[in-house]
């Protein structure tokens, strides 16, 4: 069986199992290759950069002892699929579920994952968005610190599991997205290093040096990101990915590294006869991220845009610290309903500059939106979600501006039923100096944020990622069942509605009193009125409608009058216009 490694500033690369160590020969172009004698093609191996200890395999595809262990072959044509016949819906029509495979279930695993894959298609998902899977230290953590990019997470259920769950998701009628990180790799267990310029000291991230994209060596590195995504969409099945925090892939190359891997996962597309997507995390407020690459732009499929979440929570829990403190007001909230972005250009006092680009000619389709998400909730010092912060009625008021909005809606795990669980943030490294440095971090960074920083959760302790685990047994009780009942009716509506699916902006217009605090957002023939304020109001009725119905409502007091609709306090209705 033979092996291969790119190590271009080796002088002799070894390749080891437990019973041979073979002397590989330079191939050209920095690669090194070398044939086990051993017939089996599952034989664990590493490789051993001039007579150093042995190293995982950069492209490893299995970790089964973790990432300081040997790597472990897969043979990707054994697993037996059942989804010939799958095709993805449009993203103009997703509803989409974001999930942590450690705390979404019991066992914490892949095929815990798919026991409750009932449940969202149930509640109306279109797909499921699996947070990173990819190898990282330990036992538990978000993922976003893995270090073997092939490898899904031994303690998950490795590649087989992930297969699995997959392959049910498309059973089931759901999408499959999977969020990859390419922007940085985790602190402990990264050999990448060890085997060539995969990083550069040009750029800093906040995790550290870059990934290397545009400096000696990069056509590789390059090479090893397009790879790794192609990957996960042909072996293991995934509909789009998910990139997370493209304002840290720093590249300066003609061909930004974006727009290649945009273009090789659309041709891949092609050559599947199936629709596969590229959606990018960005804190850039750009949307040349999913222009056309003939009109200047990457060609990505879609993007996440922040300014709603921070709009919307800045709004209804008066939070004005860090971001927050750009937004708050009403006429925000209308913004981002209407024209995507709240800073598209404008002065940002938090980061004491002009931030954003308007948006023109692009539909809502683009943008993926929430009010909660893994960042948003675990981000806090304690992971409080948004039902732990507001009252249920206005909970129902931001989950029905979420879904009927003109951009795609995406629902963090366990908001659907206002989940009493936080979502904390959890590492499980070996190293005590570095799990040390990493609860000390978390205490200090919201130092300023509550009374006594000890209370920052540790995120080394076992304890930390149990009290974020879902409580399943809840959705039966109150408040819980209601929230649940409301989310599902929201989403079925949307699924039925034309209006509500329909993505262009133009077709999206805002009214709205920041002093009364209402807004009523018209969509084609449906309309969605909003009374943030504790006291009943009359809202005005549209000049052309001759007749309203309400389709949906928050609370039973929505009354038509003549000229006017009657809301009760803190409630929502959606109401189809007759002319």
């Amino acid at each position: 069986m033979i092996r291969r490694v790119w190590a271009p500033f080796a002088p002799q690369v070894t390749l080891v199992t437990s019973s041979e160590r073979i002397e590989m020969r330079a191939a050209g172009d920095g690669w090194w290759s070398g044939e086990l004698n051993e017939p089996t093609t599952r034989t664990d191996y590493a490789f051993s950069i001039d007579g150093g200890e042995p190293l995982p395999d950069p492209r490893s595809p299995s970790q089964p002892n973790g990432p300081f262990g040997f790597s472990r072959p897969v043979d990707h044509s054994r697993f037996k699929w059942s989804d010939a016949g799958w095709r993805q819906p449009p993203l103009g029509s997703a509803v989409i579920y974001e999930c942590h495979v450690g705390t979404f279930s019991t066992s914490g695993t892949f095929d815990g994952a798919i026991e409750r894959l009932g449940h969202l298609k149930d509640l109306g998902i279109t797909h499921l968005e699996l947070m990173p899977v990819a190898e990282f230290e330990g036992e538990r953590g978000w993922g976003y610190d893995g270090v073997d990019l092939w490898a899904p997470h031994h303690a998950y259920g490795g590649p087989d599991g992930l297969k699995r769950l997959v392959d049910a998701c498309h059973e089931a009628g759901l999408g499959a997205i999977l969020d990859v990180v390419y922007n940085h790799l985790g602190p402990s267990g990264n050999f990448l290093q060890r085997f060539g310029p995969y990083h550069t000291n040009r750029y800093q991230t906040p995790w550290g040096d870059a990934i290397n994209l545009d400096a000696a060596g990069s056509y590789e590195t390059r090479r090893f990101l397009c790879d790794n995504a192609l990957m996960w969409l042909r072996e293991y099945h995934f509909d789009a990915l998910r990139l997370d925090a493209v304002h840290a892939i720093f590249d300066a190359s003609a061909t930004h590294f974006l727009e290649q891997l945009a273009a090789e996962v659309h041709t891949l597309a092609a050559q599947l006869g199936r629709p596969l997507a590229v959606i990018a995390e960005s804190d850039l407020n750009q949307p040349r991220l999913v222009t056309a690459p003939e009109a200047g732009g990457y060609g990505l499929d879609a993007e996440w845009s922040d300014d709603f979440h921070h709009a919307i929570h800045a709004f209804l829990t008066g939070e004005r610290s860090g971001y927050y403190q750009d937004f708050g007001s009403l006429a925000d909230v209308a913004k981002v309903l209407g024209h995507v972005y709240v800073y598209d250009g404008k002065h940002s006092k938090f980061r004491r500059r002009a931030h954003g680009r308007p948006v023109r000619g692009l539909s809502g389709d683009r943008f993926v939106v929430c009010i909660q998400n893994h960042d948003q909730v675990g981000n806090r010092a304690m992971g409080e979600r948004l039902g732990h912060l507001i009252s249920s009625e206005r909970l129902k008021i931001a989950a029905a501006l979420l879904i009927s909005s003109p951009y795609v809606p995406l629902i963090f795990q366990g908001e659907e039923w206002a989940a009493s669980s936080p979502f904390q943030y959890f590492v499980d490294y070996r190293d005590p100096k570095l799990a040390a440095a990493v609860r000390e971090g978390r205490r200090k960074e919201f130092a300023h944020f509550i009374d006594d920083p000890d209370r920052v959760p540790d995120p080394q302790a076992s304890e930390t990622i149990d009290r974020s685990r879902l409580n399943w047994e809840e959705r039966a009780s109150e408040p819980h069942r209601e929230i649940f009942e409301w989310y599902r009716s929201l989403i079925a509506l949307r699924h039925r509605t034309p209006d509500l699916c329909d993505p262009r902006l133009e077709h999206t217009s805002l009214e709205f009193d920041d002093v009364a605090h209402w807004l009523a957002m018209r969509r084609g023939a449906t309309l969605v009125v909003c009374n943030f304020a504790s006291l009943s109001q009359q809202l005005p009725m549209p000049d052309d409608a001759s007749t309203l119905k309400v389709l949906l409502g928050s609370s039973s007091g929505v009354t038509i009058g003549e000229h006017h609709i009657l809301m009760p306090p803190s409630s929502v209705a959606i109401l189809s216009i007759a002319r």
